[in-house]
């Protein structure tokens, strides 16, 4: 590999290799969030068949653990693709990179997958082969090795959003691992792993009441659909506050080392202290940016504009402009070619060794050509963020009424209940009946209608992250033009294509699976 890898590939092989990859990120995040959510539904149904000793509670189990299978199995299909794409499209990353990012995929694979495909079998089919505190365990457990996957690959993802603990090695053209904690619990790595896994509740709450609200709306499996209703309004409450106080932390940590997302996220072109927030173009909520990034009214939150042409905060410290970035990368990229050239020679190379050292944190800037190219779609993550902070607000107040509603809590659900049917939501004649069931059919098609709604908002999570940190492949380091392998566009294209007919094919087989489960209820 040479210093000018990068510069030689096509511009429409690069485009399709983020679409490939954008493709198989979005169809395996359809699964992997219920899976987590799934995992906590079932887990509680099962313990209180352990509790109980109440046939009831194991069939409910077993019921949401099926759907949990099916889901569990598309998930893995898909995620097993998308690991595979880093060798085949993304070859000059994972070169770069591999000695650290293949660190938590390979932990994620050897440990954490093969922990929860062991369990999973024993929860499947070990009812009457193992005690029930065994399968009780290998429920919880089969949740836990889902949820160590999540953590090993979002540690990969963390450390491409803030690289830590790695050193480049010249000799190698190499980034290498120094530190394994500080790559495994940096605090951006902590808060985007808190933050995902308490979304993904969000989804497996929503699924279980949308489900259950089916089955009352027919008439049938009533205790299971109340019940369970129950247990997903306590997890969706705590889940949805939860994923704003993660949210709140992971916006604070994203200000410190990604401005340009911060700045991306809210559109902001010249930024100052006293920053509001805009809930929509034109209209703000005064102070609220600058509490969110820096927990003070008062907090300095740069912009666009500020970041592309350099700014000093107010207590002094100074952030060079983008084009005293790319200046300093190309003396990085040419210090690494004449260490290079002087060590093949023989020749003494610590001179161009201390130069490369002193201008490596901005060697990535060396590959950029325009100071406007390290600007992210403005729009996307501006809508995307809104369209996640708007329906999770949403969550909130839903799974709020629904728990008080649900649980019969006396002075809330009397409250609760006639304030919904002084603004027309809940009938006249249900305002003080303590009771979920015999509702007309559009509260539970509203509760239905929400499903999707969760989706969005994990998916609108997932292009603020990403788009966000746009044109980085890692921040800073390495943009996404330098990463791609070196093959024809066409190749990517085709199968860009097929992966698009596969991926469709499986969620439309999934889908169908799961409605025949459904309609199925408890019968085996």
């Amino acid at each position: 590999m040479t210093t000018d890898f990068l510069l030689n590939i096509d511009a429409s092989s690069i485009n399709w290799a983020r679409a490939q990859f954008a493709l198989t990120a979005i169809y395996h995040w359809l699964f992997v969030p219920l899976t987590l959510g799934l995992a906590v539904i079932m887990g509680i149904c099962e313990t209180q068949w352990y509790r109980k000793s109440d046939t009831f509670w194991r069939e409910t189990a077993q019921f949401w653990q099926r759907l949990f299978g099916i889901n569990f199995a598309m998930g893995v299909a898909t995620g097993i693709i998308l690991e595979f794409e880093f060798g085949t499209n993304w070859s000059n990353y994972s070169w770069f990179v591999g000695d650290i990012f293949g660190a938590p995929l390979a932990i994620e694979g050897i440990v954490a997958f093969f922990m929860e495909s062991t369990f999973v079998a024993v929860m499947f089919f070990g009812w009457k082969k193992v005690s029930p505190g065994f399968h009780l365990a290998s429920t919880w457990l089969t949740g836990l090795g889902a949820t160590i996957s999540a953590w090993w690959i979002l540690v990969a993802n963390a450390w491409m959003q803030y690289p830590v603990g790695c050193e480049f090695n010249p000799d190698t053209m190499r980034n290498e691992m120094v530190s394994f904690l500080d790559v495994a619990l940096s605090p951006f790595a902590v808060g985007k792993f808190c933050h995902t896994v308490i979304s993904a509740w969000i989804i497996g709450a929503v699924f279980v009441v949308a489900v259950s609200c089916w089955y009352l709306m027919k008439r049938r499996e009533i205790r299971l659909a109340k019940e369970s209703i129950r247990i997903a309004s306590v997890v969706g409450l705590i889940a949805a506050l939860g994923a704003a106080f993660t949210g709140h932390i992971s916006g604070q940590q994203v200000a410190k080392v990604q401005p340009m997302k911060m700045a991306a996220m809210e559109a902001l072109y010249d930024g100052g202290t006293e920053q509001g927030l805009a809930l929509v173009p034109g209209i703000e909520m005064p102070y609220f940016l600058s509490i969110m990034a820096t927990n003070d009214p008062q907090g300095y939150v740069p912009g666009i504009n500020d970041i592309l042409n350099g700014y000093t905060t107010p207590d002094g410290k100074t952030e060079p402009s983008v084009d005293e970035k790319i200046a300093r990368g190309k003396k990085a990229i040419s210090a690494l070619a004449n260490y290079r050239e002087a060590k093949a020679n023989g020749d003494a190379a610590d001179s161009p060794l201390q130069e490369l050292k002193e201008n490596m944190p901005y060697f990535g800037y060396g590959y950029v050509k325009d100071k406007n190219d390290v600007v992210p779609p403005i729009w996307v993550n501006f809508w995307a963020f809104r369209i996640m902070v708007g329906l999770g607000t949403l969550f909130v107040l839903f799974f709020a009424v629904l728990a008080i509603m649900s649980f019969e809590i006396p002075l809330l659900s009397v409250i609760t209940r006639r304030l919904l049917a002084a603004v027309g939501i809940l009938p006249e004649t249900k305002a003080d009946v303590h009771d979920i069931e015999g509702l007309p059919d559009w509260h539970y098609w509203a509760a239905i209608a929400l499903l999707p709604l969760a989706y969005i908002a994990s998916e609108s999570g997932w292009l603020v992250a990403e788009f966000g940190r746009q044109p980085w492949t890692i921040q800073d380091m390495l943009p996404t033009w330098v990463s791609v392998s070196d093959i024809g566009s066409s190749a990517v294209a085709l199968t860009f294509i097929l992966f698009l007919v596969l991926f469709t094919l499986m969620l439309a087989v999934e889908i169908n699976i799961m409605l025949k489960q459904i309609k199925k209820g408890t019968s085996l």
